[in-house]
């Protein structure tokens, strides 16, 4: 039985797509590895698991935003958690989400059999979609907040990835120039 060019394409969109999901994973648990004790020492009050999260956003650029109210009194801020880092692998995240995009797209370029470039960007663009909304989703499950009242004065805070750059630069621009890059490379290399 032959397939049509329809359900090829169609099965390398979702390839893709699946692989961008499974990329996204990949980084979070690289960036676990590197920076588990520092999650463990310096955001303690949090969930290791948002903590972590919070670097692997950093590691695309994407700041934190924090802020707070206590009485009639608020503030916003923004931070970067790898450059206030005093980890020796804080700046190694920065790698960590081109480099595993690059493999993802030259991956599938290889395993899909690509020779030219328009197969190749079918082949690496689609992996944005999976990337994507994992970490537009990751930028909303991720947010902490707390809420509290001491002498009759109602205080409240939150930090959370900016949502913004969360979803246009690590979801979108990220893996759309390094997973195209990968699968570029490869069909150019083959």
């Amino acid at each position: 039985m032959s397939r049509t060019a329809g359900g090829t394409d169609g099965g390398r969109i979702a390839a893709s797509a699946g692989i961008g999901v499974l990329v996204a994973a990949i980084g979070y648990l690289l960036t676990t590895l590197l920076m588990r004790d520092e999650v463990r020492e310096n955001l303690e009050n949090f969930a290791e698991w948002k903590g972590t999260a919070w670097y692997y956003f950093s590691a695309h650029f994407v700041e934190l935003e924090r802020s707070g109210s206590v009485g009639g009194i608020s503030g916003t801020d923004t931070i970067n958690l790898i450059s206030e880092s005093g980890s020796a692998n804080a700046d190694l995240l920065y790698a960590i989400p081109p480099v595993v995009l690059l493999f993802a797209g030259a991956l599938l370029a290889y395993r899909l059999d690509v020779h030219d470039l328009g197969s190749a960007v079918v082949a690496g663009a689609p992996v944005a979609l999976g990337y994507g909304v994992v970490m537009s989703l990751g930028a909303i499950v991720v947010e902490s907040s707390r809420e509290g009242a001491v002498w009759g004065i109602d205080a409240s805070g939150s930090m959370a990835p900016a949502l913004l750059p969360a979803v246009v630069l690590a979801g979108i621009l990220y893996p759309l120039v390094f997973a195209t890059a990968g699968a570029v490379l490869t069909s150019a290399l083959r």
